[in-house]
């Protein structure tokens, strides 16, 4: 662990040729660096012209100077700008100057870290600024823009705040604990608890949502053999992707597509058909799919739609667990009759294309719909605490339904706990450490 009190350099900008490129320092030394290098004084927040000089006084360029004083930067040091020609070999010359004259390379986040540090982020803003610069589409961009503004922030904290007053009013209780915990205000810690719990219900719907944009989803295409499998994703990767024949187990080994439904990544995999295999090809590629299945965040199941009864008792135990079903029921062009449906089930044709706007549809809502216009961005470390203070929230109320005042106390603390760690309330130095090494150096 490098000290806090060090300078640190990096360039900021993207490798590679370019008009313009930055190097950017951070820490007590910053300023009598930069000014060393250009050669005259640098006043906070005015963009300077200046000629960068090496150790000799020669000219290594000449480009602007951009000093923020502390505390009133990113990172909330003294940070300078130095920006010059984007040529990576000058840009690694300044870097090179400014290392001999007493800063150190920074490490991959530590511009963003030692923001964090310093009370200018909170660490799931820290996430969404690499969730920003990460970000594959407009949507993603402004979900990330949205958390690093601090809206996911916020309703943390305001969810936090409920449940400390929780913990305060039941802590209170338990220094009466021979009176009736109805004369104690029993009831309206009840409400007060359901309010929380409906809260975090909403804030998880969201932060998934979110988690949706920014992973994408993963969708596997499971199902008995010559269902239409492979058809279902050629017809939604709108290409001839995968081997279709009348064969059954055509499909030996995993297939994998990547499509986009308004802006959110769905990827998409084909897998071999389920069912007592032939061979020990076709056992591997079974026991794949199976593997693959527990990893997936939503299964289409693509059963034959002259019979789907008996394609669902083929595959309804290996679905146990998955968050998301729906089943399709394929060749509908085949069948002579109506075909009624539950509400998990949409009837399509792979080969004519009926059926498949409805299958857009549904997946459309499947991954938030319009209601992600307005997300931010989350991870799935994000949505794993307010699970897990969900289910802390869970055993408050069923401890208190029992009077059992100090584990009720004990399951809303955790809850506390849980949610802090989303914002960084946390003393996991090697959480802190694996989330800011995935940055890139110059942030």
């Amino acid at each position: 662990m490098h000290a806090d009190t060090d300078t640190i350099v990096a360039i900021a900008t993207a490798p590679g040729a370019a008009g313009v490129g930055i190097v950017r320092l951070s820490g007590p030394a910053a300023r009598s660096i930069a000014e060393t290098i250009c050669r005259r004084s640098l006043s906070p927040r005015v963009a300077q012209y200046a000629r960068f000089a090496d150790a000799n006084g020669d000219i290594l360029d000449d480009g602007i100077a951009l000093y923020f004083a502390a505390p009133a930067s990113f990172t909330g040091d003294d940070v300078v700008e130095l920006q010059a020609h984007g040529s990576q070999v000058l840009l690694r010359e300044l870097v090179g100057r400014c290392i001999a004259l007493g800063a150190r390379q920074a490490q991959p986040g530590e511009f963003s870290q030692r923001a964090f540090g310093n009370g200018k982020l909170d660490l799931a803003q820290a996430e969404a600024l690499a969730d920003l610069i990460a970000a594959a589409d407009v949507r993603a961009a402004r979900a990330a823009r949205r958390s690093l503004d601090g809206v996911f922030s916020r309703r943390v904290d305001a969810l936090m705040a409920q449940v400390l007053a929780l913990r305060v009013h039941v802590e209170a209780a338990i220094d009466f604990a021979d009176e009736p915990l109805d004369t104690l205000g029993g009831r309206a810690l009840q409400d007060n608890l359901h309010i929380a719990q409906d809260t975090l219900a909403q804030l998880l719907a969201a932060a998934s949502n979110g988690q949706a944009l920014r992973d994408g989803l993963h969708v596997v295409l499971v199902g008995p053999p010559n269902a239409g499998k492979s058809s279902i994703l050629n017809a939604l990767a709108g290409r001839d992707r995968a081997i279709v024949t009348d064969i059954p187990g055509t499909t030996r080994d995993l297939l994998q597509e990547t499509i986009q439904v308004d802006g959110v990544a769905l990827t998409l995999v084909d897998t071999a058909g389920l069912r007592t295999a032939s061979d020990a090809i076709e056992a591997e590629g079974i026991r794949r799919a199976q593997h693959e299945l527990a990893r997936a965040d939503l299964a289409l199941v693509v059963v034959d739609a002259r019979d789907p009864q008996a394609g669902r008792q083929a595959v309804e135990t290996a679905l146990v667990g998955i968050p998301d079903v729906l089943w399709l029921y394929n060749k509908m062009d085949l069948l002579a009759t109506h075909l009624e449906l539950a509400e998990d089930a949409l009837a399509v044709s792979a080969k004519t294309g009926a059926g498949m706007p409805a299958l857009h549809a549904r997946l459309l809502a499947l991954v938030g719909g319009e209601a992600t216009s307005g997300a931010f961005s989350a991870r799935s470390r994000h949505v794993q605490a307010l699970r897990h203070a969900q289910h802390g929230l869970e055993q408050a109320t069923l401890e208190l339904q029992h009077e059992r005042l100090e584990l009720a106390a004990e399951a809303l603390a955790q809850t506390h706990a849980d949610l802090g760690t989303i914002g960084g309330a946390i003393d996991a130095d090697g959480l802190l450490g694996h989330i800011f090494s995935t940055f890139c150096i110059g942030k």
